[in-house]
């Protein structure tokens, strides 16, 4: 069944006035009428689900993000020399984070309706907080070693679980936004960070313990209060969730309804997760996000390091890198805007690209100017933060029933989410050439590997296209969720 738009009040319009059918009683009908939304209770709905789940879906992402990526902040404050770590084993330590984090994404991902979205996110959400604390108290590098791979292990099925959670609230061309908004938290994340350690740095000798240690305490504490706006905060069912009125819940219930292709069955279905599988592009979506992720690794969790690198002192390094994660976070979320009402996606990652290419290129070949230099770092993180949340939103809106695409997206993840081992790698000592060589590389492939997947979709819909009109055989191995006729895929 393909999408239905919001059409026009009349007399089969739901919820309109009194004497035309109710929510209910459009919904009971099977055939003569058809039931429709009123645009303005849709928008009014959108706009109380937004303030509603954004914020909750936010939070737990930046203070997953914060307690991932705080490495880099404690890394400028004297964690290594405290506990004894060398420029390798505390690049190691970044990059083992990524070792459980890739295991663990895809089963996550699978799992997440069985075990509902409020089980699954609050309990992984404890432990991670909980390891943040103990991080505080380590001593030496094998303890550093353990609390980063308890961290990926835990962390893993967060991202996956969460957009997978927002394609059962919001239909396809709504996306981009949403996610949008999760994925500047990764931005947000860093400028908060930034803001915190530097606050948090202030207490070194408090308690007899250094600056750093008060870092990983105070953010683990501030993750646990978030483990329990998340418990009460995401209902298993958005339909149902108890800030909506009655009227809104059935408009809900209408738009399950629309996007019953893209959602599909509830019931696990192997079948669906081998599709997913052997899709090609869910394979180009993973080399491009894995050439993204390079870039967000590298540039989140060393951006303090890399301005340290460039003539400011650890405190500066620090809060310095709030104006340019802001700034990459307004840029994103101006840029999914315009990717939901376009329907497009490649050509905002491709344009975005571009800034991020100039950014790479000053900061190689401009050593000397630190105004420069930091500006550069804004470029980059045009990039940084609209590729890979882009992408996420284009594999996402355009794999559907809901198993395919929750394979889809978890491999998508797990291949991409390698990155994280190679940024722990290339960003070793300052003034970390190779780290931006290797991101200016990265990205110079992700636009190769944009434009062809760009072509194969465009294939794609040229071939439905001609196999409804009768004009080509039709040959198609699977003919159902997004392979279905009247499913078009967005470019």
């Amino acid at each position: 069944m393909a999408q239905i738009e919001p059409q026009a009040i009349d007399e089969k319009t739901i919820g309109t006035s009194e004497g035309q059918p109710t929510l209910d009683d459009g919904l009971k009908e099977t055939g003569s009428i058809e039931p429709r939304i009123d645009p303005a209770k849709e928008r009014i709905l959108l706009a109380k689900l937004d303030l509603m789940f954004t914020p909750v879906i936010m939070l737990v992402y930046l203070s997953c993000f914060l307690d991932r990526s705080n490495i880099g902040n404690v890394k400028v404050a004297g964690m290594p020399e405290d506990i004894g770590a060398s420029n390798q084993q505390f690049s190691t330590a970044v990059s083992i984070f990524y070792a459980t984090y890739v295991v663990f994404e895809t089963p996550f991902a699978i799992l997440l309706k069985k075990l509902t979205p409020r089980v699954l996110l609050s309990s992984l959400c404890i432990v991670w907080s909980l390891t943040t604390i103990f991080s505080g108290f380590i001593q030496n590098v094998g303890g550093l070693y353990t609390s980063r791979l308890v961290l990926g292990a835990c962390e893993a099925g967060l991202f996956p679980a969460l957009t997978l959670y927002l394609t059962t609230v919001y239909k396809r061309d709504e996306l981009a936004k949403r996610v949008a908004y999760l994925f500047s938290c990764t931005a947000l994340s860093g400028a908060f960070g930034g803001l915190l350690a530097y606050a948090l740095l202030q207490m070194d000798g408090v308690a007899g313990y250094a600056g750093w240690r008060w870092v990983y305490i105070i953010e683990g504490i501030f993750s646990v209060v978030i483990a329990v706006a998340v418990w009460f905060g995401l209902p298993t069912n958005p339909a149902e969730a108890w800030f909506l009125s009655a009227e809104q819940k059935g408009i809900m219930r209408i738009r399950q309804e629309q996007t019953a292709q893209y959602m599909g069955s509830d019931e696990l279905d192997w079948e669906e997760i081998r599709i997913a599988f052997k899709d090609p592009k869910v394979y180009l979506s993973a080399v491009i996000q894995f050439c993204q992720d390079i870039l967000l690794y590298g540039f989140s969790t060393f951006l303090p390091a890399i301005l340290k690198s460039a003539g400011y002192n650890s405190l500066q390094s620090n809060y310095l890198t709030v104006p340019v994660y802001m700034f990459g976070a307004i840029v994103f979320i101006a840029a999914a805007v315009a990717s939901d009402r376009l329907r497009l996606r490649s050509p905002f990652i491709l344009l975005a690209n571009v800034f991020g290419i100039v950014g790479y290129i000053v900061l190689l070949t401009v050593p000397s100017n630190n105004g420069v230099r930091y500006f550069a770092t804004f470029l980059c993180a045009v990039a940084v933060y609209n590729g890979p949340g882009l992408n996420v939103t284009w594999i996402n809106v355009n794999v559907a029933p809901h198993y395919r695409r929750a394979t889809s997206i978890g491999v998508q993840q797990t291949i991409a989410n390698t990155a994280g081992i190679v940024a722990g790698q290339i960003y070793r000592t300052s003034p970390y050439k190779l780290g931006h060589s290797f991101s200016l590389g990265a990205l110079c492939l992700a636009q190769v590997m944009v434009v062809v997947k760009m072509f194969y979709i465009r294939w794609w819909n040229t071939r439905k296209e001609k196999i409804a009109r009768g004009e080509i055989e039709d040959t198609r191995k699977y003919k159902t969720g997004d392979r279905e006729l009247d499913f078009k895929y967005h470019l």
